[in-house]
């Protein structure tokens, strides 16, 4: 296959299945902790390389080690399976063959790339010391995996050391490498809101109290928080992604259901944001006759990743790409559960360009069209090989040859 960096013969070699075992996955996009079929899939690809599985943690998690020529430290690589309950429109001939579901975010092509990782690496076991710890993790798109995988041990047995992720990236022409040092990723939280008011007939709402205009006035009240309580050069997101109440166009709605997501990067503004919120919705309420319940969960924290270790994956992946190709990546206020492996040991977690726009490949991410250039696969799987390289070749953590 034509390919934008120069592979090794062995990556170039299996290319081709590394794209097959991508759409195979496509074909059958499984909702997290409940990717049994990519999981059996992923296990047998990694026992038929001779390697020691260990499935089922945190219910569906594969989890493989491979062992260099020596001794030395641990390095975990993670790729997570899961998919989204999106109806996909594609159109292409892999579509998913199951209704609702779609990998609309390329993490089929993630699992696909460290299982190309896995063998390439057992032929260059003499070329590193310790151990890389390859991990197939469910949920990321909820309700997280990285955190119960690590509550059943996955950072032990043996001791992990650092930790790499990565993400195919539809915001990076193919070909390139976004990296960032600090936080990448924003902390994301989740917020539910009843409102309560007193149901009524449409042609007499002064008898009502109309939930679904105090609903209305809350998610416009809402707005004001980032856009004038949050310092302008700090960065937040309140978003209410559902609203549901209602039962007829001539009745006036006793409660409305809001839901919605809350971002942000700094832990101060983040510890702020539930009171003000909590503050506004209530205050609304109030001044409209309305009562209110707030429910609000942290979900993942913000993804920071390891200054050393961000170097040393644009080092590794200078090698591969050259430095011009090589980008500091924006922040996201997308959030990650690769967050929890970095908050337990240095690591990095990185954007691998996956778009091509003149062959209509890059659409965004959670799209129901999307999809991504399969010419990424083996890019990613000779830059994650040259990171692991780096970082077990002579112990130094910046990967300076």
């Amino acid at each position: 296959m034509e390919t934008i960096a120069p592979l090794e013969p062995a990556i170039r070699a299996i290319a081709p299945e590394l794209i097959a075992i991508r759409r195979a996955l496509h074909e059958y996009p499984e909702a997290g902790f409940e990717e049994w079929r990519t999981a059996k899939l992923i296990a047998d690809k990694l026992t038929n390389m001779g390697l020691a599985v260990q499935t089922g943690m945190a219910k569906t998690g594969v989890v493989a080690v491979i062992t260099g020529a020596r001794p030395g430290r641990t390095l975990l690589v993670r790729a997570d399976m899961d998919a989204l309950p999106i109806r996909e429109a594609t159109g292409v001939p892999y579509s998913s063959k199951h209704e609702g579901m779609m990998h609309a975010c390329g993490h089929d092509g993630h699992v696909a790339i460290l299982l190309g990782l896995a063998q390439v690496l057992l032929a260059k076991r003499d070329d590193f010391a310790g151990n890389v710890k390859l991990v197939f993790q469910p949920a990321e798109e909820g309700p997280g995996g990285a955190e119960p995988l690590i509550q059943a041990g996955v950072l032990n047995n043996p001791g992990v050391d650092a930790a790499v992720g990565f993400h195919l990236w539809n915001s990076l022409p193919v070909g390139q490498v976004g990296v960032r040092a600090g936080p990448v990723m924003a902390a994301t939280d989740q917020l539910d809101i009843v409102i309560r008011g007193k149901g009524g007939h449409g042609a007499k709402p002064h008898l009502a109290v109309d939930a679904v205009l105090v609903a209305a006035h809350v998610i416009i009240a809402l707005q004001s928080i980032v856009s004038r309580m949050v310092d302008p050069l700090e960065s937040a997101v309140i978003t209410i992604g559902t609203v549901n109440g209602g039962f007829r166009h001539n009745v006036i709605a006793p409660e409305v259901q809001l839901s919605g997501t809350v971002r942000a990067y700094s832990k101060v503004i983040g510890q702020q944001l539930p009171w003000q919120i909590k503050r506004i919705v209530q205050g609304v309420c109030e001044a409209l006759g309305a009562s209110c319940e707030i429910h609000y969960s942290n979900t993942y924290p913000v993804t920071i990743n390891d200054p050393s270790m961000a170097e040393l994956v644009r080092h590794s992946a200078n090698k591969i790409l050259g430095p011009a190709s090589v980008i500091t990546a924006e922040p996201s206020m997308g959030g990650e559960d690769m967050s929890y492996y970095l908050a337990a040991v240095p690591g990095c977690y990185f954007f691998l360009g996956s778009a091509n726009a003149e062959r209509d490949l890059d659409r965004p991410h959670h799209s129901p069209e999307f999809d991504f250039d399969e010419v990424a696969l083996p890019i990613g799987v000779q830059i994650l090989q040259q990171i692991v390289l780096d970082y077990l070749k002579d112990g130094s953590v910046t990967g300076q040859t």
